[in-house]
């Protein structure tokens, strides 16, 4: 508990550092614990250090813990659930039910699956577009390599928003992305910066978003850097957790 609550800490004051650097307030950044593959005491462990926002890869992980932890904390514990992870078909029923945001929204075929199964519910899901700009095959997401300058992907991407702004249950929210591995930092600093570029752009050309775009981008290496470039949500887990044979 002193090392989980050690390094929660610590994170904290990094989110702190890098959007002062940045002319932020850090209290306009959300920090997503990632918790994928932990046990579920560690998330019980999070939550007795002050951690609120869980993320999740995968959707039966997610309904499990979720159980898990509304049956020990009952339901008003006051805990986010985040679906980071994308999610397939015939796993949509789980986020509908169970997720609190959805970051990767990367189909309409699963926006259109969760609208119908939300409504079942009677909720409303903030969806996070998961958008593909650094062009690598092994990335899910709408294509935006060439959002700039490219007409096709532009017109695609308006259909996307009305869309899915038109379908019940659903709330568009932002725009989640992932910047490659392994590269210069100069790279993922333009990823990044692309990437809020793309919602300013998005919001100032589509009359049908009325909300500013958040931003989730960001995880344990470059957390930080995406703060600077305009991250509303960073995505965690490492850097609190530590490596995944590490016991609390």
């Amino acid at each position: 508990m002193n090392k989980l609550a050690e390094r929660y800490t610590a994170v904290l004051n990094r989110i702190h550092n890098a959007a002062r650097r940045a002319g932020r307030n850090p209290d306009d950044i959300t920090l997503v614990a990632v918790t994928k593959t932990w046990p579920v005491e560690v998330n019980l462990a999070a939550y007795a250090v002050g951690i609120r926002n869980f993320g999740e890869n995968h959707p039966e992980e997610l309904a499990r813990k979720a159980e898990a932890v509304a049956t020990k904390l009952g339901a008003d514990s006051g805990i986010v659930w985040h679906q980071i992870g994308v999610v397939q078909s015939r796993k949509t029923k789980l986020v509908a039910q169970y997720a609190d945001v959805l970051h990767a929204l990367d189909r309409l075929k699963i926006a259109n699956r969760l609208s119908r199964q939300l409504a079942d519910n009677d909720k409303i899901l903030p969806v996070f577009l998961e958008v593909n700009l650094s062009g690598e095959a092994s990335k899910s997401g709408f294509q935006c390599t060439r959002w700039e300058e490219d007409a096709t992907q532009q017109a695609d991407l308006r259909k996307v928003v009305e869309h899915i702004t038109n379908l019940p249950g659903l709330s568009l929210y932002g725009l989640m992305t992932m910047a490659p591995w392994h590269v210069e930092e100069a790279i993922i600093r333009t990823v990044f910066r692309r990437t809020r570029l793309l919602a300013e752009w998005m919001q100032d050309t589509f009359p049908v978003i009325q909300e500013p775009l958040h931003l989730s981008m960001g995880m344990t290496d470059d957390f930080e850097i995406a703060i600077e470039a305009g991250a509303t949500h960073v995505r965690v887990g490492r850097a609190i957790f530590g490596e995944r044979n590490y016991s609390y």
